[in-house]
This record gives C-alpha cells, sequence and structure tokens, in this order.
C-alpha cells in the first residue's frame, strides 16, 4: 500500500487514539452525557415511502418504509440534522443510527448484503458531524456505534409449543456482528454500544464477534454493553437479573455497563443502583421518557426527568447518562444542565473472586 494512502489511515487512527484518551480522561472528571432517541424524531419528519427509497432503491421489490436505518443511505441529510439537534443539546456522545443494521433484522427488507454498508455510512455520518462540533470549540465528542439485539433471539423459543426451537444460531449471530462492528469501527466510531440487549447469548455472539474482528485489525475500540430489564421484576426477557447479567459479560472487560429502555427513570433506578453496587467499570443508564401511555407515546417531561437523572448521579450511582424511548433534544438539554459540575460515579475495587451466573449471580467463597 503506497504511502499517499497510508498516511491518511494512520492520521485516523492517530485521532482516534487521542479521542478514546479523551473519553478515559472525561470519565474520570465528570458525567458523560449521551443522546437520546432517535425513533421520536425520524417519526416526526412525516417520512414515506419514497423518502425511504430514494432514487437508488426505487425498485426495490420490498415495502421499504419504516427501514430507519436506510435512511444513512437515502436521507443523509435527515441522520445528520439528528445529530446536529443532539450536540447542540448538549450530548457528548452521539450514537449511530444502526439499531437495525445486522443482516439478521435487514433481511426483513431483502437487504441482509447491505448492512456492513448501513453501519459504515451510519458511523461516517455521525463522525462528520461530530467533528464539525468538535472544530468549533475544541470539546472532543464521541460516536458510538450502536449494535442492536436484532429481531431473533438465540436462547428463547419462538414457538410455544417447542420450547426447544431456536430461530437463530450463535454463529449466524457471529457473523451478523463481526461485519456490523466492522462496518461501525470503519466508518469512524470510537466506541461499539451493545445495546438493549434483552438476551445475554445474543450479546455474547456480540462481543465474541467485536473481539474476534479486534484480533484481526490490532487494535482495540471501547466496549459499552447496556442490558434491558424488561418488566419489574427485575429481569432480562432471558430472565436475568442485573447483576446475573454484569456477571455474565464483565469477563470482556468493558468500558462501561448499564441499562437501557423498556422503562422510565423512577422504574429503572433500583436496577440501576444494583449495577453500581457490582460494578468494578463505569454504569451507563438511558431509560425511557417514563412508561407508554394508552396511545403509546411518553409522557415524562424534559424537567421531570432531568431531576430524576440529576439524584441519581448526586447519589453517585452514574458515570454515562442518556435517554431512550420518547425522548427528544430538549431531554438531552436538561439532563446534561442537571448532571453538570457533579462528581461521576467513583467505580469501585473489588477483590478478585470467583462469581458465576445463571439467572441469579452466585459468588463461590473461600
Amino acid at each position: 500500500m503506497g504511502a499517499g494512502v497510508d498516511a491518511p489511515m494512520a492520521t485516523k487512527h492517530a485521532a482516534r487514539q487521542a479521542r478514546i484518551k479523551a473519553l478515559h480522561e472525561a470519565l474520570a472528571e465528570r458525567v458523560v452525557v449521551l443522546d437520546g432517541s432517535w425513533g421520536v424524531l425520524i417519526q416526526g419528519y412525516g417520512l414515506g415511502e419514497a423518502d425511504f427509497r430514494g432514487e437508488r432503491f426505487r425498485d426495490w421489490s420490498y415495502d421499504l418504509k419504516g427501514n430507519t436505518d436506510l435512511l444513512n443511505l437515502t436521507r443523509p441529510d435527515l441522520v445528520s440534522d439528528i445529530h446536529r439537534q443532539y450536540l447542540e443539546a448538549g450530548a457528548e456522545i452521539t450514537s449511530t443510527n444502526t439499531f437495525t443494521a445486522t443482516r439478521i433484522a435487514q433481511a426483513d427488507y431483502g437487504m441482509s448484503e447491505l448492512a456492513e454498508e448501513l453501519n459504515r455510512e451510519g458511523a461516517r455520518l455521525a463522525r462528520e458531524v461530530a467533528d464539525s462540533f468538535t472544530a468549533r470549540d475544541g470539546r472532543p465528542r464521541w460516536v458510538a456505534g450502536a449494535l442492536g439485539p436484532t429481531n431473533r433471539t438465540a436462547s428463547i423459543s419462538p414457538e410455544v409449543e417447542d420450547p426447544a426451537a431456536r430461530n437463530v444460531t450463535f454463529e449466524e449471530l457471529r457473523v451478523a456482528y463481526y461485519e456490523a462492528a466492522r462496518g461501525l469501527a470503519e466508518g469512524g466510531a470510537d466506541i461499539l454500544l451493545v445495546e438493549t440487549v434483552f438476551d445475554t447469548l445474543n450479546a455474547k455472539a456480540a462481543l465474541f464477534a467485536i473481539d474476534e474482528y479486534f484480533e484481526a485489525i490490532g487494535e482495540t475500540l471501547p466496549v459499552i454493553v447496556s442490558g434491558t430489564i424488561t418488566d419489574r421484576s427485575g429481569r432480562t426477557l432471558s430472565g436475568q437479573t442485573a447483576e446475573a447479567f454484569w456477571t455474565s459479560i464483565k469477563h470482556i472487560h468493558p468500558l462501561a455497563v448499564g441499562l437501557n429502555c423498556a422503562l422510565g427513570p423512577k422504574e429503572l433506578r433500583p436496577y440501576v443502583a444494583e449495577l453500581a453496587r457490582v460494578a468494578d467499570v463505569p454504569v451507563s443508564a438511558y431509560p425511557n421518557a417514563g412508561l407508554p401511555n394508552a396511545f403509546g407515546g411518553y409522557d415524562e417531561s424534559p424537567e421531570s426527568m432531568a431531576a430524576e437523572l440529576g439524584a441519581w448521579a448526586r447519589d453517585g450511582l452514574l458515570n454515562i447518562v442518556g435517554s431512550c424511548c420518547g425522548s427528544r433534544p430538549e431531554h438531552t438539554k436538561a439532563i446534561a444542565e442537571a448532571v453538570r459540575g457533579l462528581r461521576p460515579r467513583t467505580v469501585p475495587e473489588h477483590e478478585p473472586v470467583l462469581q458465576l451466573a445463571g439467572l441469579e449471580a452466585v459468588e463461590i467463597g473461600d
């Protein structure tokens, strides 16, 4: 490879390593702010089938309306605008528009072979906007490459009458996550965000693929893993408590572990507190804007959500905070103001001990 190609690559590598160093420094100094929901903003644009298709996919044989990650290719202007809105509101980490950009999820639209491109373009758009903000004031903004859970589950049967049935294999998930992670990293992501984990086996496939990719390129990026407590039972859909979830994935030494989605801030707090107690890494949280109302909307105001999350930060529970379904840039702005100047959670140091987890966590003493 010639010097004309090597030099730009080396420059990008050095810039990313500098941002990652700055991220570690920021986490030691303050509560870092993540962005909010994408879905509610995209819905607000009132897009039709033609917007999703664009010229490139005008004759595609599947209906494409609703494939929001495809907008990275067909409406990049809109995607960039959402990144700008959240960064203007005070987000320091902006997540890519790639929640369903795996070959498994894209199969619903006949677009499995586009998955890596969707991730690469999603990261490129986020990087471009993030860098434009840094150029203004010199403050780093980070891009988190979003890796959603897919629409399949490796450990739960989709058929009530056949508990042993599965609609996806670990290997299929591994392949899907590997190419998604590669696209995100090549597009400019600083962080890989394995989020909305409802089945830990899916997450393990993602983490295995990420580790495999890092080994292939001889470089690592920070990884955040964020689980989802599905209801007030305090468990993921696959049955794990927050502590068991952490015990199951802590061997990868993530940058942070956290919880997002499904619950509002009041409902999610005890489970974030549980993670804050047991995790010896930074803790992240981005709850929904309350619980869905009778019409499927979310009613938690920016002010009430920020007050609740500000209290979490003052109580020493948070290192990274944002918001999920139903939230808008107004929520991000209020949250950023609520945590400004507050010290981050002190990451505890735990003595090495044998810990195992199934649905519950177990510690094996002397």
